[in-house]
């Protein structure tokens, strides 16, 4: 049976918000791009985030709080977070089958994946779904700048889908990631199972070992060294 491809990420919280009229997905390989918040993951919530992005006016997909785990939702996947990427034409938040702009609560000169992250799998499975590639054409992003400048990568790069990183979108003005890991955000560890103890078999009891007895009524163990 056909896995079903779910617009709203499954366990993910809502804030749901309406992105501009008339936007749509124009096709192509699918993609996910990367950005920060420059705040402090441990001074705010996912929630209260979303919610400011909603009512500033700012689209998105999800917003990810690393240090907690908690993540919400303001668009489906179907819907293009429009004009969040770039500031002009052509609009490279409308292109891919999907686009999905993932909002993680942190800093550009302070890499999250330098740091743990929690309830980083379900993101990622959610991304797997909708054929979000787990691979990052153009390569690690660059640490941070002191100003922001136009970047980008190669236009064929983006062509081929799987995840970016904001500066490394064709056009797009912003320092964020910075100079996160893909290799540590792409292939995370295994969540550590439960402990071996708990399913191995109980240890058998050792048999103790023969006694022998002497001429003289000396008692040794059988194989010991007698001095």
């Amino acid at each position: 049976m056909a896995a079903v491809v779910k617009a709203w990420m499954p366990g993910a919280k809502r804030v749901p918000c309406a992105g501009p009229a008339g936007a749509h997905l124009q096709g192509g390989a699918p993609r996910a791009v990367w950005l920060t918040t420059e705040s402090d993951p441990a001074a705010l919530t996912a929630r209260a985030v979303a919610q400011r992005l909603a009512g500033d006016g700012r689209l998105g997909h999800l917003v990810w709080n690393p240090r907690t785990g908690e993540t919400v939702q303001l668009l489906p996947a179907t819907a293009p977070a429009a004009g969040e990427l770039t500031a002009g034409a052509p609009d490279r938040a409308c292109e891919g089958r999907v686009c999905i702009v993932v909002t993680v609560i942190g800093w550009s000169y302070a890499p999250f994946t330098d740091s743990p992250m929690c309830d980083l799998a379900p993101i990622l499975r959610w991304l797997d779904s909708w054929g979000v590639a787990r691979r990052w054409p153009a390569g690690a992003p660059a640490a941070a700048p002191a100003h922001p400048r136009t970047r980008g990568c190669d236009e064929r790069l983006w062509a081929r889908g799987g995840h970016f990183g904001h500066s490394q979108v064709p056009g797009a003005q912003s320092p964020s990631p910075g100079a996160v890991s893909p290799h540590r955000l792409l292939e995370p560890p295994e969540p550590p199972g439960r402990a071996r103890s708990l399913t191995a078999p109980p240890p058998q009891p050792q048999a103790l070992p023969a006694i022998e007895h002497s001429a003289n009524g000396e008692r040794h163990y059988a194989g010991a060294a007698r001095g």
